[in-house]
């Protein structure tokens, strides 16, 4: 059957959604035992109650999404060594050679060094990668940092689509980050680009904010409302219609809402702009909490039936190479 003008794969009749793009998915290379004793130590420290490592392999997440009716994951990894980062990457290229309409990747990038991070783009032209993955706070470097400079103005002459994920793995009063601040951390990184005058320097480049902007849309009103206010610093001079017109751009996901964050997100974009994350492959997500979220969206009655629907296709224009593997599949040609 096909959606739109993207075939898509048969589904089993218990699938809860039809031929739906995932853009916000987590994968981890294989990893040795030292590398998952580190991973259970950064987590405890995090103040996760784990008591061993998660495993991602492929095979679980394809039945996963056969269950429930995902045509296609875009998937990120950001490790923070570089050398790990690099070979994640590798990884993430074989899997989408391996699935080619099943898995599209987000490259990388590690933001706290802008020269690694253009190499990485770089490479990225080897693999025409669907788009890009960043940190908003990447070992002490937020997004709005001006020694990225160079790496916006790469992306921005690309047109690139770069998804951007929270720190979740540190921890604030206790309790994991991945709980609540990293909703306020999303918030402070792209007000704070906003004010630095990132997305009028560079509006070829489209932002996808995880967790439906976590906190942002809660606090874009108060922006509209009293941001350009004179005892407010804005060196950049930033006007309120600019305020406006840069949050209504941005691009928001879905994990985590279930479902009352489309409400605010909708009041500061549009629901064109509102595509289907489910946060799969990370500690914090199960079967069950996507389930959930998933059919809190389905019954969302903010939103039409049409618009729902569009909000599981609406990637498929954001990353059309991803798009032409699943057609080129369908039709019997090679991706």
């Amino acid at each position: 059957m096909t959606m739109g003008s993207v075939a898509i794969t048969k589904r089993s009749p218990s699938a809860l959604v039809d031929g739906w793009i995932d853009v916000h998915a987590h994968f981890s290379p294989p990893r040795t035992a030292d590398m998952v004793v580190a991973q259970m130590e950064r987590l405890q420290a995090g103040c996760w109650q784990v008591d061993e490592a998660p495993q991602w392999d492929a095979e679980s997440t394809l039945a996963y999404m056969d269950r429930t009716g995902i045509q296609m994951q875009l998937l990120s990894n950001i490790p923070l060594e570089l050398g790990a980062l690099r070979d994640s990457n590798d990884f993430g290229v074989s899997l989408v050679e391996e699935h080619p309409t099943r898995f599209g990747l987000l490259v990388a990038l590690p933001t706290d060094d802008p020269a690694a991070c253009l190499a990485e783009v770089d490479r990225a032209d080897r693999w025409r990668a669907e788009g890009f993955a960043v940190t908003s706070l990447y070992k002490g470097t937020y997004l709005s940092d001006p020694s990225l400079e160079p790496v916006w103005a790469e992306l921005n002459r690309r047109k690139a689509v770069v998804f951007a994920h929270p720190d979740a793995y540190r921890a604030t009063m206790g309790r994991p980050d991945a709980v609540f601040e990293v909703a306020f951390q999303t918030a402070r990184t792209f007000a704070d680009m906003l004010y630095s005058g990132v997305f009028r320097r560079y509006p070829h480049i489209t932002f996808i904010l995880a967790h439906c902007g976590g906190a942002l849309p809660s606090i874009a009103g108060r922006l509209q409302l009293i941001g350009t206010e004179r005892w407010i610093p804005n060196p950049n001079n930033v006007t309120h219609t600019e305020i406006r017109e840069h949050l209504r751009r941005l691009y928001l996901d879905t994990a985590g809402i279930a479902p009352n964050g489309l409400a605010s997100g909708l009041m500061m974009t549009t629901a064109d702009h509102i595509v289907y994350g489910s946060d799969c492959g990370v500690p914090c997500t199960t079967d069950a909490t996507m389930d959930t979220n998933l059919r809190g969206i389905l019954a969302y009655d903010g939103l039409s039936e049409e618009q729902i629907e569009s909000i599981g296709t609406n990637a498929l224009g954001l990353f059309p190479a991803a798009a032409a593997r699943i057609v080129a599949v369908a039709e019997g040609q090679r991706p």
